[in-house]
């Protein structure tokens, strides 16, 4: 249900500048005064592309290939940092996009969100000095909207992609990414560097949270979605409600070996098709447009100059036409941060001839200029290279319509901030948030129960939003989220105030997210005793927000001061509901057999308070599923994907394996408040060939008192292989449905036998006669591939 609240959703409502929500839903989600959209034949379009890039001088295409950040263009004593308030700067503006016919420009306004005239205003301007160019080619602009429109105030935020994958709910994260498009253009912008598909299957990883977890299968179908989401089934990306998707960041960047971010990963041929490239994959196969590439190495080589990735296999093997962008300064890192090459200018032509189409500098562009200009003249970056790259930025910016309407109007997009919109991304917080324990059924709680409040996670938006808020590093989003429900906030609403106490409890302790209110230090003694006083203790513990390098850790276990403060209040006696908020499994297992209930809600954004308090007094039943491994050591990191050696039994009177897999929580686990069981599981047939595909039907029964969602896998293992050994179990279909209390339904899987292959010893595609297992819930069937 979405939340009635007494106070939030009437400031929400009234919020003005920094939410423009309406309080009449609009009849359609479509922009106003505005015609019909009718997209370009390809054969149109690629005429016109052909006809400008004939045209071109080498210095316009190098121009082409270049991207900057706004702070070049802005008013300000360097283009490092821009003045307050901001402005754009003509002569730099000028310099950038008619002197040296600068491509693209990207970020925001002093890593700050604006409002939708604000960067109306913004895009106008440019847009108006890049038309001074000789070949009037419009400027392309990107964003970072990767859980809703970042950087601009009243957006729709959505939980994380790693709570999106919880939810296992696909309608909900493509309606997810049709809202941020829709918003995005409605701050007169069209590219959104998203979805990320990174693999998220290192725990340590700062970027986890912005992934779809561990599992290639998932990721693939949530990336899928979000791209169709962005784009529109028919990719008609000039439609003004759709955007140009960028899939990032190709690929194996999430499992580094240090665990910290852009750094080397060692990564076998095989685990990088079989793990890493199947998301890639489907969408490129669903038609995104652009993709953004690696920051880090694989096997010591840096993946902005790796030709046989690229190349051979993205534009090549898979015939993708669309644009690789680097990520931030990563052709120049090859020289000053990898050493892999002599020069600034060596750099350059790794990554071109490796295949980058366009490099976001993001500073010294005329360096870049100037460098790739010099090496195509000297024949050692082939001009065809060159036109290729020119080819596939001119086809992205034609089929955006930017040669007509090169900046969408704010005014267009009724919908902008709607309650229709928010609904949405309450729904998603509600079912990503995961029930992972429930000792003697403690929840629900009744609305009657007083509860103390308290940990450094409890009275923050800034947590429930995490990175890539308003602001890079999520630091400044208190500012723009005054109408929304803190959890305390949430909580107050739902039982009244009086039945509430609130303690801060303890700050983070030491490390590089260590302090957030320096007022919460000194008050674990206050929570303790205030724990007398409550019927349940609410501890909200996680991570302070973070993205990207600024994120890296040492220590995988949840801080110091939190840990303590859980082992004080459970040493109270009195029951304690441990909320997790946080962007990566943090290591709970110092105090989590005291914990009597634990609910994981992930990064779920602004109306994350508001669903997890629906949740916590049984207004809304919990349906979210684990999408990673959430590991109980720090030296037992391996996933739910693993080989069958992990999990070695010890004979009678051998060793104890106490090494082996012991997860905390395992992947796909998540409570209800109600009770579901699994009956007749049948296969079509039991023997198969190669070109076959097996139906799988399983029964579903709803077997408690209350409505419930359940999300249903279908996993698979291969019991015995030649080349590689196989995998445990790998998840290969998943589908969620509601049922009423006594309700049975019946869930069908068709799964096509080749998808049962594996990659072998150097990435090639491997499928073998053989037996599977086929598992649904506690059931299993065998099946036989001739």
């Amino acid at each position: 249900m979405f939340p009635s609240r007494t106070l939030g959703l009437a400031a929400l409502l009234l919020a003005g500048t920094c939410a423009t929500h309406a309080q009449k839903a609009p009849k359609a989600a479509r922009p106003a005064k505005t015609r019909a959209y009718v997209p370009t034949p390809p054969a149109e379009v690629d005429r016109r592309v052909e006809a400008l890039l004939s045209q071109m001088t080498l210095a316009e295409k190098v121009g082409q290939m270049t991207q900057i950040t706004l702070a070049v263009v802005a008013k300000g004593k360097s283009r490092y940092a821009s003045d307050s308030p901001f402005g754009l700067d003509d002569s730099r503006l000028r310099d950038a996009l008619v002197t040296y016919h600068v491509g693209s420009i990207i970020n925001s306004t002093d890593d700050r969100a604006c409002t939708p005239a604000v960067w109306y205003a913004l895009q106008q301007q440019m847009q108006a000095v890049a038309a001074q160019d000789r070949l009037k080619i419009p400027m392309l602009y990107g964003i970072d909207a990767i859980h809703g429109e970042t950087y601009t105030t009243g957006a729709t935020f959505f939980p994380q992609e790693i709570a999106q994958a919880a939810s296992r709910n696909r309608a909900l994260v493509r309606r997810g990414a049709e809202i941020t498009a829709y918003e995005t253009r409605a701050s007169s912008i069209p590219w959104a560097f998203s979805p990320v598909l990174d693999l998220g299957s290192d725990p340590r990883s700062p970027r986890l949270w912005e992934t779809f977890g561990e599992d290639p299968y998932l990721g693939a179908e949530m990336g899928r979605q979000i791209v169709k989401g962005y784009e529109g089934e028919a990719n008609d990306i000039g439609n003004p409600v759709h955007v140009a998707a960028s899939i990032k960041h190709f690929m194996g960047y999430q499992v580094p070996m240090s665990g910290k971010d852009r750094t080397n990963a060692s990564i076998s041929d095989e685990s990088l098709m079989e793990y890493h490239w199947p998301a890639f994959k489907a969408a490129i196969e669903a038609g995104a447009h652009t993709m953004m590439i690696n920051s880090g190495l694989i096997n010591g080589v840096p993946m902005h100059a790796n030709h046989a990735l690229l190349t051979t296999l993205v534009k090549e093997k898979m015939g993708f036409k669309g644009l690789l962008v680097t990520d931030w300064q990563d052709i120049e890192n090859l020289f000053s941060r990898d050493h892999l090459a002599a020069s600034p200018k060596e750099a350059i032509k790794m990554a071109i001839n490796a295949g980058i189409d366009m490099s976001m500098v993001p500073y010294q562009y005329e360096a870049f200029c100037k460098g790739l200009t010099e090496l195509v003249q000297e024949g050692q970056v082939p001009q065809s290279r060159v036109d290729d790259a020119v080819r596939r930025i001119l086809r992205v910016k034609v089929e955006l319509g930017l040669f007509e309407r090169p900046v969408t109007n704010p005014k267009d997009y009724p919908l902008f901030g709607s309650a229709e919109f928010t609904r949405a991304s309450y729904q998603t917080a509600a079912e990503a948030i995961t029930l992972l324990k429930n000792q003697d059924n403690l929840l629900p709680l009744a609305k009657t129960t007083k509860v103390l409040v308290t940990g450094p996670n409890a009275n923050s938006m800034r947590t429930l939003n995490g990175g890539w808020s308003y602001s890079w590093q999520g630091a400044k989003a208190e500012e723009f989220t005054s109408q929304y429900n803190t959890i305390l906030e949430a909580v107050q609403h739902k039982i009244g105030a009086a039945n509430v106490q609130y303690v801060p409890g303890v700050s983070y302790g030491t490390g590089p997210n260590a302090k957030y209110y320096d007022e919460q230090a000194d008050h674990l003694e206050e929570a303790v005793a205030a724990a007398a006083q409550a019927d349940v203790v609410l501890l909200c513990l996680g991570e302070n927000s973070y993205a990207e390098k600024p994120g890296d850790l040492n220590d995988l276990y949840l801080s110091d001061l939190q840990t303590q403060l859980a082992q004080r209040l459970a040493a109270t006696g009195k029951p304690v509901v441990l909320v997790l908020n946080e962007g990566r499994p943090r290591l709970i297992s110092r105090f989590e057999p005291g914990m009597k209930a634990v609910v994981q809600t992930y990064l779920p954004s602004n109306f994350g308070g508001d669903a997890l308090a629906d949740i916590l007094w049984g207004d809304v039943n919990p349906s979210g599923k684990l999408p990673y491994t959430y590991p109980r050591y720090p030296n037992s990191l391996v996933g739910y994907i693993h080989k069958y050696s992990e999990e070695q039994k010890a004979a009678a009177g051998s060793y104890d394996y106490a090494a082996d897999f012991n997860p905390q929580y395992r992947f796909g686990e998540g409570l209800s408040y109600t009770t579901f069981k699994y009956s007749n599981l049948t296969v079509d047939k039991t023997t198969f060939a190669a070109a076959d595909q097996v139906t799988v039907t399983v029964q579903v029964t709803n077997t408690g008192q209350r409505e419930g969602k359940e999300a249903v896998h279908l996993y698979s293992s291969d019991l015995a292989a030649s080349q590689i050994a196989p995998d445990m179990r790998r998840l290969r279909r998943f589908d969620k449905l509601s049922l009423k209390p006594g309700e049975t339904r019946t869930v069908t899987f068709t799964l096509p036998m080749r998808e049962l292959g594996y990659s072998g010893p150097t990435g090639q595609p491997v499928l073998e006669p053989g037996e599977f297992e086929l598992r649904v819930g506690d059931l299993t069937k065998r099946i036989t591939l001739q």
